[in-house]
Formats: structure tokens, sequence, C-alpha cells
């Protein structure tokens, strides 16, 4: 029997990612808004690509938590998604994206929306893989890895209540 791998842990600088999208009129609503579903969509894969560079593995996404849309977003605006690994749970990893919305024109830049999602490593039959720890490396980075911690406890607690409520 073959022993498990070591996985050395990888620093969140080596999992960040940084996507940009021009509003382009087939992503807007008849009020030439960004639509709420095309905003998930681009969190969703700048999340994934933060997952797949710290795992080096297939990442599925297990859940988002709640967003909160802050300000409008409008076509022909620049939206910028950073996403970085926040936290590792042996085979899972809470990714956080944040969403700044650019108006190249009047030289303004203003925070769309945050989310955190977790990502599930995979091979590609779909087993969980393990998944090498984060290293925080700043004070910012430290609380977002303890954050984290407490979102995971508070998502079991949800879940335990919604299975129990059936």
């Amino acid at each position: 029997m073959t022993q498990p791998q070591t996985l050395a842990p990888r620093p969140v600088r080596e999992s960040y990612s940084e996507m940009n999208e021009i509003v382009l009129p087939n992503d807007a609503n008849p009020l030439g808004a960004l639509l709420g579903g095309r905003l998930m969509h681009w969190i969703d894969m700048a999340g994934a690509m933060a997952a797949h560079r710290h795992s080096r593995q297939y990442a599925v996404t297990a859940s988002i938590d709640h967003l909160d849309f802050l300000v409008p977003v409008h076509v022909g605006d620049l939206v910028i998604l950073r996403s970085s690994v926040n936290r590792v749970f042996h085979t899972s990893m809470e990714v956080g994206v944040k969403v700044w919305v650019e108006n190249y024109l009047q030289d303004s830049c203003e925070h769309v929306s945050s989310a955190y999602l977790t990502f599930v490593a995979v091979d590609r039959a779909g087993q969980r893989l393990p998944v090498p720890a984060v290293i925080p490396e700043t004070p910012e980075q430290q609380r977002r890895y303890d954050g984290a911690g407490r979102r995971r406890e508070n998502r079991r607690v949800e879940r335990e209540r919604r299975i129990n409520r059936r």
C-alpha cells in the first residue's frame, strides 16, 4: 500500500487571479445594467481560476455565499474581478472574489460585490483530492484565513439546520 503524498503548502499569492470584462449589450438588461446572473458567472469563473492555481487540480464549485450588488454596472463599464484562496480544508478551499467596476471615461472605480465560494478538488472521475494548505503572508490574508474558519462553521450550522427542518 502506498502512503499518501505530503503536499507542500503554498502561499496565497500563488492563487491570486485577476479577470477583466467589458460589459457589452448582450450582458445587460433593457435598462443597460449588467445582469446579476452574468456577474455571478464571472464570479464563479474568477473563483475557479484561483482554486485551480492553488490546487493544481480540477476544482468544482460546491457552494457560494450570498451576494449583494452594491452599485450598478452599465454597458461600457470595465468589471475587474480579483480572487485568491482564503483557506484550505483538506479537499475543499474557500476562495474570496472581490468585484470592482471601473468607468474609465469618468476615471472612477467602485466596489460592486464580494463573494466567498467553496471549491472541491477532484480527479477526472469526480473523486475528491487533497489540497495543499495555504499560507497567509500578510495581515489581510491572515484576517481572511481566520474569517474562513468562522464562515465554514456557520455554513455547517446552517446546513444542519436545513437538514433538521425536513
